[in-house]
């Protein structure tokens, strides 16, 4: 609990995830400072914030914490046994395309694990993996960092998304100077994929029209299903609005426009057999020592 407090840096939001009261919380961590003889907390920040002491202590819970993780898998490894519970952190838009079939699939290779799923933004998907809140992580343009570990995954075509009275919506392909001055759904400005279309646009010398700006995928796609305009967006991330007939993906003649994406997970953490199993699926059967390679 205490290791969530220091991650979270929120006693409620810490209770929660730990199925307790907030007062429960405190009085736990009264308790602990009573024990040691030293304040954990520095009540007077927001959001909490540790002192020194708790700083070292909140070090030794993830310590600890690390090395049941490695024990527990070591445990199950030599039992044979495929139990228990796997993390996954997402990004929205592969959280939403992707995890239905995978849990599904999952089920049937690792029926008595419990797969546990939880979409965020991409900074908190980064934060949940380093925290140890989530085993692994999804991700789109993963960054690199020497806490964490990176497999790539695939990288995903960009298309032209537009409603199906747009002109574009009878077109097989189309080159890159068509968008000039079309009306245009962007990501915010702070968004990865958006500074990458900017890029793409300036390389291009093609100008479009912004009419609105949202930080996710399914924002745009609604605003575009409703005729607001023109976007691009990565081919996977609408396959359920184009079977419906809501959105039509059109190819643009631009090899160079991909959506990289990744797997991330802490370094030197020893992953479950249920997770070597999961990472398996998801790589389309990738042997094991290429998966945690």
């Amino acid at each position: 609990m205490f290791r969530d407090v220091a991650h979270l840096r929120s006693l409620s939001r810490a209770a929660q995830l730990n199925g307790i009261s907030q007062s429960a919380a405190t009085q736990h961590i009264q308790q602990l400072e009573g024990r040691m003889g030293v304040e954990l907390l520095d009540r007077t920040t927001r959001p909490l914030g540790l002192t020194a002491a708790g700083k070292l202590y909140a070090d030794l819970c993830r310590d600890v914490l690390r090395r049941e993780e490695d024990f527990t898998a070591s445990m199950a490894d030599l039992k044979g046994a495929i139990e228990g519970t796997f993390r996954v952190a997402s990004i929205y838009s592969i959280g939403l395309s992707e995890m239905p079939r995978l849990r599904e699939e999952f089920a049937q290779v690792c029926p008595d694990v419990q797969l546990h799923v939880e979409y965020l933004r991409p900074n908190k998907v980064y934060e949940a993996v380093l925290g140890d809140q989530a085993d692994i992580g999804f991700i789109s343009y993963p960054e690199s960092n020497r806490d964490l570990t990176i497999i790539p995954w695939r990288e995903e075509r960009m298309m032209v998304a537009a409603h199906p009275s747009h002109p574009f919506a009878g077109r097989v392909l189309l080159q890159p100077g068509e968008l000039n001055g079309q009306n245009f759904i962007a990501f915010d400005e702070e968004v990865i994929i958006q500074r990458e279309l900017d890029r793409f646009f300036r390389d291009n010398q093609i100008e479009v029209a912004i009419t609105m700006q949202f930080d996710n995928i399914q924002s745009i796609k609604e605003a575009v299903a409703l005729g607001s305009g023109i976007s691009i967006l990565p081919e996977r991330t609408m396959a359920a609005e184009v079977e419906q007939r809501r959105l039509v993906a059109i190819p643009l003649d631009a090899a160079e426009l991909v959506r990289p994406t990744g797997i991330i997970h802490r370094k030197k953490k020893k992953l479950t057999r249920a997770g070597l199993e999961f990472l398996q699926l998801v790589r389309g059967g990738l042997s094991t020592a290429a998966v945690v390679a």
